[in-house]
This record gives structure tokens, sequence and C-alpha cells, in this order.
């Protein structure tokens, strides 16, 4: 997710933040998930939804491109009920030790990696094969 341009980087902050809504996040929820400054308060959240993107920040841009692949596993997981998909993520899971969303906010990117591969067992076969691929070579 390197080098967004502008347009790009504006569609990914609006995609994010859709999801996030949907999610029904308040606002210390976002800025935890998507690894914010302290400083990004409410008012910023209302101008993501709109016209400014998120900061350049590739931390902002993993974690904005977690949210989009956890959405769509939800929506391949749960494809006719949007409430199913939301009391998943709130609700505790057995595998995972708590709720899936707790585990994305106090854990960062290694609990977004948990999340998705729990809904999306292929993502970590990517992850091995390209790691494998790596170390053959």
């Amino acid at each position: 997710m390197e080098n967004l341009t502008p347009e790009a980087r504006m569609t990914l902050t609006r995609a994010t933040m859709h999801i996030l809504d949907s999610w029904q996040l308040g606002v210390d929820e976002m800025r935890e998930l998507l690894g914010l400054e302290d400083s990004v308060r409410g008012r910023n959240f209302q101008k993501f939804r709109t016209h400014q993107p998120f900061p350049e920040d590739p931390v902002i841009d993993r974690r904005a491109e977690f949210v989009l692949k956890i959405a769509g596993a939800l929506k391949t997981t749960y494809p006719v009920n949007d409430k199913m998909a939301l009391r998943w993520l709130r609700q505790r899971n057995t595998r995972l030790g708590r709720p899936p969303l707790a585990l994305m906010i106090q854990r960062g990117e290694n609990g977004m990696l948990q999340v998705l591969a729990e809904l999306d067992c292929t993502y970590m076969w990517e992850l091995n094969d390209t790691a494998e691929a790596f170390t053959k070579n």
C-alpha cells in the first residue's frame, strides 16, 4: 500500500470509515484500531468520512487494509445477516479467548492478523506459502 495516490488514499479512508461505522465503533475504539495518535478527535473522524484521508503512515495503511480484509471475510461468513457479523465481532470467541474486536484493539496488528486467520484460513496459507518461498531461496 505504499505510494497511494491522493484519490486511492481517500477511497481507502472512506471505505474503512464505512466499515468501522457499520461495526458501531466509538471514536476511542476507531483510534486504537487504526493506530492513530491520541490527538485525533471525533471531528477528525467526521472529516475522514467526507473529505480528509487518513494520515500517511504505513501502520495506519496496514491496519486499514486489515479492516477491509476482515470485513470481506465477515461478509463471506455471514452473507445474509450483517447483525451476525457484528455479534461475532463483539461476543467472546473460544479459540481467540476474548471477543475478536477486543483482541484487535488490545493487540493491534497481531490481533487483526489472528482475527483474519480465524475468519479466513486461506489467509494464513498464503502467508505460509510466501514465507516458505523466501526461506527456500
